[in-house]
């Protein structure tokens, strides 16, 4: 029999060499110096053996255990060698079933389907750091409680829109896990309300006409940069994010058929502005200033790179609005609200515009083109609207008292 003094002992030889314990329980000692537990078995009548674990991490105790443990299994007619198959698949298969691994499976199929890459990094975060204590849980292991956990350590740091959007995410990893058939049941759902609601902020914006007309006023009247002009101008025009106006790129403008055509840099869906006769005339004065660069709106410093992110609040700044007055991205807000409450155009119509996700009644997104009449009847309408706008603001005559 062995003992653990004698295993600490054994010594490498050129070749591999056993020593046997009882029960067909043997250790083996390869050139490497590694210790290998190994069992000796007779299955159908036919001499077999098979590896169990290393030594010292598996100890002699641990080793007669599982050796007693196999021997009952040879006894009831079972063979190890197709019971240590069977266990390693399933380990396999628990490995390619953990929340993680589905998750990461699901966001790789998304980005091939054209998810922005900004939206692969956010969500990779959420697998990789946010989501860390149940990614290497199987997803059938994942419970409404041990999700709410996870959820509530971002609750604790101060991040709760994370904590909503982690939730969120893990429900679209559980709908797949059960398309799949590896999950029954989708414990996000039972979450519902469970979270901190976040404080949301809205960016600043002006929707009331008459305020309205006072800042177009202000802003046609900016004497900065003709280049700073122009987007100045088409910022509540166009109302396209701020990213999306200072990037861009002539190529994808076509003042002919008066449509700009580019990806939309939140959903990564292909998108269609519309250009309005105000658009067109504001482009069409700009290209001879700035044909020669590839962006629209070139910067200050290199024509190979798009105006600074700044350029237009600072702008606003300068005339004398300030980021609780309204922003760059507020302008979205202005269009959205105005559109709806006041010219009573169609909310769909205004999101497809505002390069939101829009679904029809089965879930699936509509294309870029959808509603494009009405869309271009609608960016008219709107360019009309703040003209007369500001037309109306240069009317009103400041009164001023007597000094």
């Amino acid at each position: 029999m062995l003992t653990d003094t004698k295993l600490r002992t054994l010594k490498p030889r050129t070749s591999a060499y056993r020593l046997a314990d009882t029960n067909g329980l043997c250790i083996e000692v390869r050139p490497s110096g590694a210790k290998v537990w190994r069992y000796r078995y007779r299955y159908a009548g036919k001499p077999s053996i098979i590896t169990m674990a290393e030594y010292p991490a598996m100890g002699l105790a641990e080793a007669r255990a599982e050796r007693d443990r196999l021997r009952a299994l040879v006894k009831g007619g079972g063979n190890p060698a197709n019971a240590a198959r069977i266990e390693r698949a399933a380990k396999i298969e628990q490995a390619d079933t953990t929340f993680g691994a589905v998750a990461a499976e699901l966001l790789a199929k998304r980005a091939k389907e054209g998810l922005s890459p900004g939206s692969v990094k956010r969500e990779r975060r959420l697998i990789e750091k946010d989501m860390a204590a149940i990614s290497g849980i199987p997803i059938t292991d994942v419970t409404a409680p041990l999700l709410l956990t996870s959820l509530r350590k971002l609750e604790k740091r101060g991040v709760v829109e994370t904590a909503h959007r982690a939730r969120s995410f893990a429900g679209r990893v559980f709908r797949y896990a059960i398309a799949t058939g590896r999950a029954v049941n989708n414990p996000a759902d039972d979450l519902a309300g469970a979270l901190e609601q976040p404080q949301t902020k809205h960016f600043a914006s002006v929707t009331d006409p008459a305020k309205i007309g006072d800042l177009l006023r202000a802003m046609y009247s900016y004497r900065g940069s003709p280049v700073t002009v122009a987007a100045l101008k088409l910022a509540p025009m166009l109302f396209v994010r701020p990213g999306e106006l200072r990037k861009a790129r002539w190529a994808e403008i076509d003042l002919d058929a008066a449509e700009w055509r580019f990806t939309a840099s939140k959903t990564g869906t292909p998108h269609i502005v519309p250009l309005p006769s105000q658009a067109i005339d504001i482009l069409e004065d700009l290209h001879p200033l700035t044909r020669r660069s590839e962006y629209a709106f070139p910067g200050v410093r290199s024509a190979k790179r798009p105006m600074s992110e700044n350029t237009i609040n600072a702008a606003l700044r300068y005339l004398g609005f300030n980021g609780d007055t309204i922003t760059g991205h507020g302008f979205r807000a202005m269009a959205r609200t105005v559109l709806d409450e006041v010219l009573g155009f169609r909310p769909d119509f205004i999101e497809h515009q505002l390069a939101h996700a829009v679904r029809d009644p089965l879930g699936r997104a509509y294309n870029r083109t959808a509603h494009l009449g009405e869309r271009k009847k609608m960016m008219q309408a709107w360019a009309n609207y703040l003209d007369r706008l500001r037309e109306e603001a240069k009317k009103v005559v400041p009164i001023r008292r007597a000094g």
